[in-house]
């Protein structure tokens, strides 16, 4: 299975973005049988879990984006999204996504650039 992230960009601080990660080649019980989850790796950091998602649909976020991002499924497409609100310019991060087991193939990741 491979992850394909999508959705970054540039925004301005306050503002908004929507990311979106296919697990490709993914079957449908082993993705909705898979807790989800979003990282974030900015320069010169090291990889931090921000949000994940249980297979009923729970989220969990890390304290630094509580209250501003969302994190969503939809297993009939086999995505994850992540809404973002609120942009700060400490959240310009390179952003991956994989279920939780980590054992599928990382994706490239998308590029989020947020601008004071």
């Amino acid at each position: 299975v491979q992850m394909v992230e999508s959705g970054g960009g540039l925004a301005q601080a306050g503002g908004s973005l929507r990311l979106s990660c296919l697990a490709r080649g993914s079957i449908l019980s082993d993705f909705s049988g898979s807790v989800m989850t979003w990282y974030r790796q900015a320069p010169g950091k090291q990889r931090e879990l921000i949000a994940h998602i249980s297979t009923g649909g729970t989220p969990n976020y890390a304290d630094s984006v509580k209250d501003r991002f969302t994190i969503s499924r939809l297993n009939a497409k086999r995505t994850v999204y992540l809404n973002m609100n609120n942009l700060k310019p400490e959240d310009t991060a390179t952003y991956y996504c994989n279920r939780q087991r980590n054992d599928w193939s990382w994706g490239q990741g998308t590029q989020v650039t947020v601008s004071s």
